[in-house]
């Protein structure tokens, strides 16, 4: 393998990592993103990153993409037309949902339309009973008439769910066998393909949204892939999924939703090789863009994962790591709400126009026009001096929406901009920490995406976290993941069983069924036997509760006695996440996971020389303002260029560190080293607290 290519593309940049495989290099590159069409920027990046690199298009043997295409076109409601063929008598069972309410008392708050209007809804006369035994035989006339009924409206796609198909498949394989026979052109999606495990609404509702997206997946994605070709990259792209591992273009297509936290994944995946290189096994992930911050915690260098979660609140019922997303970037907009308080978020001034301080048209202040008034970010070198900032139309902008209606002074606006995304921000990583049964005091924070060094050292001061982990190359730092990540793809299987001898052999049937089709699609994606692992989980709750634990299995204990440490350690699971454990109650086994992972080569990162003595010297000074004993403060602060850095310099805060992905700020009392592989290791409350 010669050259490795990683595209992230975000709502404000596209970002771009190159990596020289031979000769151990890595190119970065940034883009302003192309909200109307993701794939120009995307172009106008790999073109300008190979020029810049003097790499040839045809040596480039490996490409991965991190996209938000799903999301968008969830959140923005731009899928395509879908109908759905569900048993009879469950029509509106996507309208009902289930009895959990956001905001019960909120007498005024509106749910989600359905993806798929009450007319496109039609009932299919066919049941299954718990077991998968037949009540009702499929009506395959009934059917007939159901698919020319939705063929005559116009959708592209047709979700299929029935009743208990999770147990018993085959009415549904039927009724699709039908659907592309009277409807060839339709994009189908099934629901025992999808999510073939128990739950009937969180089941249907991920089969409609993958229904939903399929049509704009495979449109973008073709698109790509020949816009890829007609470049003259040889490479087959890779996607990344919402569990952090990458998948195929045709899996992509086939099963969309897997990628609905694609991007953000990506940053995960990155942060938790670099810790492992760095010796940091329990981190807290920190990726503030344009537009929002993705907070996620990894422990003992697994990240973790939820498989309830949802997306415009709607439930989707798939593997994803467990990231929680908040309207809290660079682009985020402050404004005073009707009682005079001061907000920022959730909306973003995006890439087009951007902040006031961009010229591009924009209006309202963000917090990156806050971080230009108080001098932390360098008007003159953003993009490494490609892109300018406008430091009058950022106080224009603040001082019209902020001062004028509270009295604040310019300075003091933007510090309190400042200090409320922080404050979110904090409120996101005690969500995922905390909130959790984890200490965050004994993780370390890794910083990355454009603005993460800028509040990296708030936020972390603020929650006693006392180390921060800044990378090298961290306003790019979801692209790296693409290239070090591996290809997984996951499976389940419903059937409640208790941790018994009698119960072994099930169990074990289970898996095998699951591993051998694990093995098909990495034989399809041609991954050497000997890069190949199967990762074993069992989601196990006490009999007669309503959700699950998953608890991960080693492949020796899918035996007797050894299954009933795996009932132990959900003992032990339960006490962590709920503050007690019943051990007098029965453990029942409901889900039965297995993740196919194929290991692909991975972009080298490697430890730094140091070519130089004496210490680090600024290039420059400004005047920055930071808090001080409550008190604004002016501080004559050093600027330092992070590609002088090296390996052993230390800094001491304030300090500012410039490079052309992104700007990292240590506070007054702050301390930073250089580690080995180039990353910025921050003590939060100076030396001696680290």
């Amino acid at each position: 393998m010669r050259y490795m290519l990683g595209v992230d593309v975000g709502g404000t940049f596209t970002d771009l990592t190159l990596v020289d495989v031979a000769g151990q290099q890595v190119i970065i590159d940034k883009v302003p993103s192309t909200p109307d069409d993701p794939s120009r920027a995307i172009m106008t990046g790999i073109k300008q990153i190979l020029a810049r690199a003097g790499v040839p298009y045809d040596a480039v043997d490996y490409l991965a993409h991190g996209t938000t295409v799903a999301t968008n076109a969830l959140i923005e409601r731009k899928g395509a037309p879908t109908g759905l063929l569900i048993t009879e008598g469950f029509r509106d069972l996507l309208e009902i949902g289930r009895q959990v309410r956001p905001s019960l008392y909120d007498l005024f708050m509106e749910k989600p339309e359905p993806v798929v209007p009450g007319h496109l809804r039609l009932e299919v006369p066919e049941r299954l009973l718990a077991d998968g035994s037949v009540r009702v035989p499929l009506d395959e006339d009934a059917l007939a008439d159901r698919v020319d009924q939705l063929k005559q409206a116009g959708v592209q796609a047709v979700a299929i769910c029935f009743l208990f198909s999770y147990v018993n498949p085959e009415h549904e394989r039927r009724a699709a066998e039908v659907v592309r026979r009277l409807f060839p052109e339709a994009y189908i999606s099934v629901s025992h393909e999808v999510v073939p495990e128990f739950r009937e609404y969180p089941r249907l509702s991920t089969t409609v949204l993958n229904a939903y997206l399929g049509p704009v997946m495979r449109r973008y994605i073709s698109n790509f892939q020949r816009s890829v070709r007609e470049a003259g990259l040889r490479a087959d792209p890779y996607i990344t999924q919402s569990n952090g591992g990458i998948i195929s273009i045709d899996e992509a297509i086939h099963n969309p939703i897997r990628t609905a936290m694609s991007g953000p994944s990506a940053g995960v995946v990155a942060a938790t090789h670099l810790g492992r290189l760095a010796g940091e096994t329990n981190l807290i992930t920190f990726d503030m863009g344009g537009t929002s911050a993705d907070i996620s915690l990894v422990e003992g260098g697994q990240p973790l994962q939820s498989m309830d979660r949802e997306l415009d609140r709607m439930p989707v019922r798939v593997p994803m790591l467990d990231i929680i997303t908040i309207g809290a970037g660079g682009g985020s907009i402050a404004w005073v709400d009707a009682g005079g308080a001061l907000k920022v978020g959730p909306h973003s001034a995006g890439a087009d126009p951007g902040p006031a301080c961009y010229g591009r048209g924009g209006t309202q202040p963000t917090v990156t026009d806050a971080n230009v008034v108080l001098g932390r970010l360098n008007p003159q070198r953003i993009l490494g001096g490609r892109m300018t900032l406008d430091v009058e139309r950022a106080k224009e902008a603040i001082h019209r929406v902020v001062c004028a209606p509270t009295g604040l002074s310019l300075l003091d606006a933007a510090a309190g901009i400042a200090a409320v995304v922080n404050a979110n921000m904090v409120r996101a990583i005690r969500v995922v920490s905390v909130e959790r049964g984890y200490d965050p005091r004994q993780f370390t924070l890794v910083a990355f995406g454009g603005a993460g060094g800028l509040h990296a050292g708030a936020v972390a001061r603020e929650l006693g976290i006392p180390k921060i982990l800044v990378p090298l190359t961290s306003g790019i730092f979801c692209s790296l993941g693409l290239v070090v990540t591996d290809v997984r793809f996951d499976y389940v299987r419903t059937s409640p069983l208790t941790p018994e001898a009698a119960q072994v052999e099930p169990i074990r049937n289970l898996f095998r069924e699951m591993i051998a089709e694990g093995t098909t699609l990495l034989d399809k994606e041609n991954v050497p036997e000997g890069s190949r692992r199967f990762e074993l989980k069992i989601d196990a709750r006490y009999r007669g509760q309503n959700y699950e634990l998953s608890i991960p299995v080693e492949a020796d204990e899918l035996s007797w006695p050894a299954l009933g440490r795996v009932a132990e350690r959900f003992h032990e699971e339960h006490q962590k996440a709920y503050g007690y454990a019943d051990r007098s109650r029965t453990v029942e086994f409901v889900n039965f996971r297995v993740t196919a992972v194929g290991e692909v080569p991975k972009a080298p990162i490697r430890t730094l020389e140091r070519r130089r003595t004496g210490e680090a010297r600024p290039f420059a000074h400004r005047t920055a303002y930071f808090d001080a004993n409550g008190a604004l403060s002016a501080y004559e602060t050093p600027v330092y260029n992070r590609d002088d850095l090296q390996p052993e310099d230390r800094l001491v805060g304030p300090a500012i560190i410039e490079q052309m992905d992104a700007t990292t700020v240590l506070l007054p009392g702050q301390t930073a080293r250089v580690d080995a592989y180039g990353n910025l290791v921050i003590n939060t409350f100076g030396e001696g607290r680290a």
